[in-house]
């Protein structure tokens, strides 16, 4: 059966096979989704509602909190209606737009680990320089970049998708929709669909890695330079959270892709759980290890729920 991308609906997949324990595995998603809301809705408010806090570091880290809810609240509900409700049916339009803010959401994340990348090296590298270099325009400027590139890089291989036909099963492999999902599903010419995502996926997850790794390269020789052992460990300490976050994106961006590519005999369940650790690890991780490595957010935190205890 042929239809048009924009008027016929497509049918999300659970956990094949495993229908009968939907409710329970339901109950799991709910956790990590409550978990993340709290961790990232109290960094948010915690930056929001200290003024120790309004530095360059943690702006960024408010819009990291921002987009992990973003990405959380986008692919989230559909996962638990699917789970939960047994809801599969969504419109082609609300699919095609969870598609687009997953995918340039990923892309914005990535930016903002970068700005965080930049700020670590200008406070270690060049210290003196810190407040001129990083003024309030200037930061205003790379989150604004960093939004315009990962929310402008996705319109191209999405809008293709309200006008292609669709004749084969309409049948989605994941609880939510995502492009490369989408995309095998369509019977037309989709050479630039298949393309144009790897090229992204270069300019932006490898270039951007790339350019953090040698940032902390340069930071590490800088501190390296420094005489004094306790200047060399609290200067390192500063980046401790920053790398660990890196580590679970990235981990998680190259993992998926590499499962999918090597994992051929690997059960399709191993892939779905991929898919899910790809979406839901860094948003529940970031604000746990921001919590747990940095002391001004860990203080603040502390401060925000002893001050909100007394004051009921």
């Amino acid at each position: 059966m042929w239809s048009n991308g924009s008027s016929h609906p497509f049918l999300l997949t659970g956990f094949p096979g495993l229908e009968a324990a939907h409710h329970w595995i339901s109950l799991f998603f709910l956790f990590i989704y409550m978990s993340v809301l709290f961790g990232n809705g109290t960094l948010l408010l915690l930056i929001k509602e200290d003024h120790n806090l309004h530095e360059p570091m943690y702006f960024f880290l408010s819009m990291l909190a921002a987009t992990d809810l973003g990405l959380t609240l986008t692919t989230m509900p559909t996962v638990l209606g699917v789970l939960w409700l047994d809801y599969r049916e969504i419109g082609s339009a609300a699919c095609f737009s969870q598609a687009y803010f997953i995918h340039s959401l990923s892309f914005v994340e990535s930016g903002i680990l970068l700005a965080m990348a930049y700020d670590r090296f200008i406070a270690i590298c060049n210290p003196l320089r810190y407040t001129s270099i990083l003024i309030n325009t200037r930061v205003v400027k790379i989150g604004l970049g960093v939004l315009i590139r990962g929310f402008v890089s996705v319109v191209p291989p999405i809008m293709p998708l309200y006008v292609f036909l669709y004749c084969h099963s309409h049948v989605l492999s994941q609880a939510f929709c995502l492009h490369q999902d989408v995309i095998k599903l369509a019977c037309a010419d989709t050479t630039f669909n298949q393309l144009y995502p790897v090229v992204l996926v270069v300019f932006i997850f490898v270039l951007d890695s790339l350019i953090i790794f040698i940032s902390y390269v340069l930071i590490l020789k800088t501190v390296l330079s420094i005489a004094s052992r306790e200047e060399r460990a609290k200067a390192l300490n500063t980046c401790v959270s920053h790398i660990c976050c890196v580590l679970v994106f990235y981990v998680a961006v190259i993992g998926l892709p590499l499962i999918h590519r090597f994992g051929k005999q690997v059960s399709h369940i191993v892939h779905l759980i991929m898919s899910y650790v790809y979406f839901l690890f860094p948003p529940l991780m970031n604000p746990i290890i921001y919590s747990v490595k940095t002391k001004q957010i860990k203080n603040g935190i502390l401060h925000l729920f002893t001050t909100h205890r007394i004051g009921t």
